[in-house]
């Protein structure tokens, strides 16, 4: 621990590789972790997300994640959600938006080619459909 009671941060950094491309937190999706947890020692995750046609029902359940922060930036493509008390939202090349802690949220689209940059904190994180 540092003299702020939290664990020390590492350098870090990961270049792109196609082939780190792998499953994770939606089998709707492929995951390139960039190391941040590793480095942080799991205050944070970072990672790239490659989405996979079609949208189905499984991607449209209604759900909310219990985290302390969660950001989202659109590298490739466009993503269309509903965020309560928000509305829908179409989000595309260059679009960045903040998740509250909790809010439920519905993915009700996205591009063939959607890739998304998210950045959560803490590194684990639960996800529940409601």
């Amino acid at each position: 621990m540092d003299t702020n009671g939290k664990k020390p941060q590492r350098f870090s950094v990961s270049h792109h590789d196609e082939a780190a491309f792998a499953g994770g937190l939606r089998a709707y999706a492929k995951y390139r972790d960039l190391g941040i947890a590793a480095a942080t020692g799991g205050a944070a995750v970072a990672h790239v997300i490659k989405l996979i046609p079609p949208v189905t029902d499984e991607v449209r359940q209604r759900h909310l994640h219990r985290t302390d922060f969660q950001m989202v930036y659109v590298l490739k493509g466009w993503f269309k959600a509903d965020f309560e008390g928000e509305g829908t939202h179409t989000m595309q090349v260059g679009s960045c938006w903040l998740q509250p802690p909790g809010i439920v949220h519905t993915v009700l689209d996205y591009s063939d080619d959607c890739e998304l940059l998210e950045i959560v904190m803490p590194a684990e994180f639960e996800t529940a459909t409601v």
